[in-house]
């Protein structure tokens, strides 16, 4: 690939019956007042590193180099669980679902992608990785109701492996879409 950038980023692909699971829990909030613009539940992902624009030029090298980190992990199992907001309760910004599991192993995959990222010169948020699936975002200055996600305090997902990583390149536009890049497989255990 030469020429341009393509907007990259590295992710987790919850099965289909944790979507579902997740969708019918949240339902019931996806018209109350104040509610966040709500994601479609096919495109609920586990974002490891968001990587933004990369020069063509560099993405077959990442995703050679990502090859040995992603192969390190070990199996994990996990479970979408809890919600929560990112932003004050005055002024949430996005409502998420945490997870439970193997969360650590999972963290500890994120920090070698973002040094594989920082090892070809991309820029790499400094922030610490924070594990979560993005429901929705509340628009600036719309009305927002920032309790919302306490009302999926109590959710618990069903458990599942993590079967594979996946390197996305978004599209952008009126409906945007996505084409996996290159996805490596991971080690699974039943849960």
């Amino acid at each position: 690939m030469s020429g341009g950038t393509a907007r990259l980023f590295f992710a987790v692909d919850p099965p289909e019956a944790a979507r579902t699971h997740l969708g019918r829990a949240v339902a019931p909030l996806r018209d109350v007042a104040g509610a966040p613009r709500w994601t479609a539940p096919d495109r609920w992902h586990l974002t490891l590193l968001f990587l933004g624009r990369v020069p063509r030029d560099l993405v077959q090298p990442l995703v050679e180099a990502a090859a040995p980190a992603v192969a390190a992990a070990p199996a994990m199992v996990l479970r979408l669980a809890g919600g929560g907001r990112f932003g004050s309760l005055r002024r949430p910004q996005v409502a998420w679902t945490g997870l439970d599991g193997d969360v650590q192993p999972l963290v500890e995959l994120a920090g070698r992608l973002s040094t594989v990222a920082r090892r070809l010169g991309l820029p790499v948020e400094e922030r610490p990785f924070r594990p979560h699936l993005t429901l929705g975002r509340w628009r600036p200055g719309a009305p927002a109701d920032g309790s919302l996600t306490d009302r999926l305090a109590a959710y618990r997902g069903p458990d599942w492996p993590v079967t594979e990583v996946r390197l996305w390149e978004s599209h952008l536009g009126p409906k945007p879409t996505y084409d996996v890049v290159a996805a490596w497989p991971l080690t699974t255990r039943t849960p």
